[in-house]
């Protein structure tokens, strides 16, 4: 996505910082031997915005695959990225063979070689330029969302490295910050955000912690956002995560909203909007994920044997801030730059704890803010968000995302009429529509059942005291 960036100056921006882009002669064998070089996305390709046409594989064996061409690399393999065409290749005749449909008609294994320029995506490019981009931040591990999502917020993923875990049972940097009587938040798009339920420290904080991006636009204008606040993109095939192979147009249209909300609010000029991606998406690469991670130290142990001692692959990554200066390319001065790097950069700020050994000894954004004065000029101006190229053809179905959350709300323990606690199953995992509505009337309920289950306590607290006086 950032590839192109400043290749027509010589991967070098106007502030005289070199740039990790693409020349245009990286490539990739194909199955029978043939190189297949990096490309420009047609501008005028009708599906553009839905590349590279299909759903590559991002889990812990894809990603190997892609990055050392074995699921199974020995120790200390040195990554050659060499993987991506014959592994995008399995991937869609794997969804074909499985009926999944998210493959468009004509998509071809070469298309993973495929790159936006800026012209295609003005917002994320502008700001890229206007403020920072990070051309050396690495997901934390080199598998799928959910492990990742959990080292950005926790600073491990206790051992697992796929999506399938109900909840991490480790603190989260939202329970940090309680406990410094710090305020935070997390925004869901257009319903409950998923991150609630990733933790227990988050699934029993109190709901005015939460709420959609409309309540994020309305704060941001307020002047009334916490400290620390998470964003979350609606999760569903038609919506604006720009996963693969959905719309990346509403994405860049997320992007500028939340930018606008942030610069036109009344705390603008103390404001560090950062944006970035839990994973590669099976996405191509061409920089090598580096060895010397360190590894959580909290005693989980890493499925596969994974000791969690290399990084995931390169994800695009974009700082923004008044106190920014144009054209700046961020490198860390200590360390490299993965998830965990927020952690620590909060711990910088605020004084938090550390949550594991990975934030502790991560580098810290903080070196970012260069300037004193904060800046008036709008890299964005005259800006708009790319159009929608067309519908998805099979946006009516849910995403793997919506299933997570849809299997995580009915884990929420509420009472039934006789009093008993209980689980339930998603009557209807069919539709989009119907899981997004299994989620919010579970959600409901299960706030209506914290409510009186508070009014319940506050009532024996309240019926103690009158006995005691």
């Amino acid at each position: 996505m950032l590839g192109y960036l400043y290749s027509t100056s010589g991967n070098k921006s106007p502030a005289g910082h070199d740039f990790d882009g693409l020349t245009g002669d990286e490539w990739n064998p194909d199955d029978q031997g043939k190189q297949v070089k990096v490309y420009p996305i047609d501008p005028k390709d009708p599906h553009r915005y839905f590349m590279p046409g299909g759903d590559p594989g991002e889990g812990f064996q894809a990603t190997n695959y892609q990055l050392f061409s074995t699921d199974d690399p020995a120790p200390a393999a040195v990554p050659t990225n060499k993987g991506f065409v014959i592994n995008f290749k399995a991937a869609i005749a794997s969804d074909l063979a499985k009926h999944y449909k998210d493959t468009l008609a004509g998509t071809a294994a070469s298309q993973i070689m495929g790159m936006y320029m800026p012209d295609l995506l003005p917002v994320l490019s502008g700001l890229a330029k206007g403020y920072a981009v990070c051309d050396a931040w690495f997901a934390s591990a080199p598998t799928m969302t959910m492990p990742n999502r959990a080292f950005a917020l926790a600073g491990t993923s206790q051992g697992h490295l796929d999506d399938h875990t109900k909840i991490y049972t480790c603190p989260s940097i939202f329970g940090r910050l309680s406990d410094k009587n710090i305020d935070w938040a997390i925004f869901g798009y257009n319903r409950e955000p998923l991150t609630q339920h990733d933790f227990s420290d988050t699934q029993h904080a109190a709901q005015n912690h939460f709420g959609h991006f409309r309540d994020f636009q309305q704060r941001a204008a307020d002047g009334t956002l916490p400290a620390f606040t998470f964003l979350e993109p609606s999760w569903d095939s038609s919506g604006n995560s720009q996963h693969p192979n959905y719309d990346v147009s509403l994405g860049e249209q997320l992007i500028h909203d939340t930018y606008y909300a942030l610069r036109n609010g009344k705390n603008w000029e103390s404001t560090l909007f950062i944006i970035t991606y839990d994973e590669h998406g099976g996405n191509y690469d061409h920089v090598p994920p580096p060895y010397g991670a360190t590894p959580p130290g909290d005693g989980s142990v890493g499925e596969f044997g994974f000791g969690f001692d290399r990084f995931g692959v390169r994800v695009p990554a974009v700082l923004v801030s008044p106190l920014i200066a144009p054209g700046t390319v961020f490198r860390a001065d200590r360390g490299v730059i993965d998830h965990t790097s927020v952690l620590r950069t909060i711990h910088d700020l605020f004084g938090t704890e550390p949550l594991t050994q990975r934030d502790k000894n991560a580098a810290s954004l903080t070196g970012v803010i260069t300037l004193d004065t904060p800046r008036q000029d709008d890299p964005l101006t005259g800006v708009a968000a790319p159009a929608p190229s067309s519908n998805h053809p099979n946006s009516s179905v849910p995403s793997k995302i919506d299933k997570i959350q849809a299997s995580r709300v009915a884990a929420l323990p509420i009472r039934n009429e006789k009093g008993f606690y209980e689980e339930t199953t998603p009557p209807d995992l069919s539709s989009t529509s119907a899981i997004s509505d299994f989620i919010r009337d579970r959600t409901s309920a299960w706030k209506d059942h914290i409510r009186r289950r508070d009014e319940r306590r506050q009532a024996k607290n309240q019926a103690k005291k009158k006995r005691r006086r």
